[in-house]
């Protein structure tokens, strides 16, 4: 799906990290998945007061609904963050054209 939406809406691999992360490191978490993105978009420090934000999110069947949030100012990277434990180990390589996925996930440090 993630490669489908990139493709049709001419995303860039940086456009598209913070998906891609969340669901390497959470799995697909539903609704959730957004606010992992953006807290991602913000441990990176990729969002300054100012910038605009563009979400979009899927649900099942024929469900689908995007907001765009004006950040009122820039994250302290001290603040708490549910990807600060681990954040200058992201990006991974999440190319999956060795197989299967593993059924048996580790948990996040």
């Amino acid at each position: 799906m993630l490669d489908e939406l990139q493709k049709n809406l001419g995303f860039d691999e940086n456009a598209m990290e913070s998906s891609r992360m969340t669901l390497y490191r959470f799995g697909n978490t539903s609704s959730s998945s957004i606010w992992y993105e953006l807290a991602y978009a913000e441990a990176k420090g990729r969002v300054k007061k100012g910038d605009r934000v563009w979400q979009i999110a899927f649900g099942s069947g024929f469900k689908c609904s995007s907001v765009v949030w004006l950040a009122l100012r820039t994250v302290d990277y001290d603040e708490m963050n549910l990807w600060t434990d681990e954040i200058d180990e992201f990006p991974v390589d999440v190319d999956c054209d060795d197989g299967p996925l593993p059924i048996f996930f580790e948990r996040s440090k």
